[in-house]
């Protein structure tokens, strides 16, 4: 079922491995405007994707990962 309001976010970032794949789930998994998100590991860029509500823009994303250690840039989708 499709999310009313949601849009798809997409980032280059440095996740590229399982492990800080689990260092950043708790961020993503406890964030109300976040409805679903993933890692591509095997994509050169390590894109994260992310379905969100609306009220969640490109630089609070960047803004929750950059704290604990991680790049993150905006892709244009």
């Amino acid at each position: 079922m499709k999310q009313p309001n949601s849009k798809l976010l997409i980032f280059r970032t440095d996740i590229k491995t399982k492990k800080k794949v689990k260092a950043v789930k708790p961020l993503f998994n406890n964030h109300i405007n976040i409805l679903d998100w993933s890692v591509d590991l095997e994509d050169i860029d390590n894109v994260l994707w992310i379905k969100a509500t609306e009220q969640l823009a490109e630089s609070d994303v960047i803004n929750l990962i950059k704290p604990i250690g991680f790049y993150c840039d905006a892709l244009a989708d």
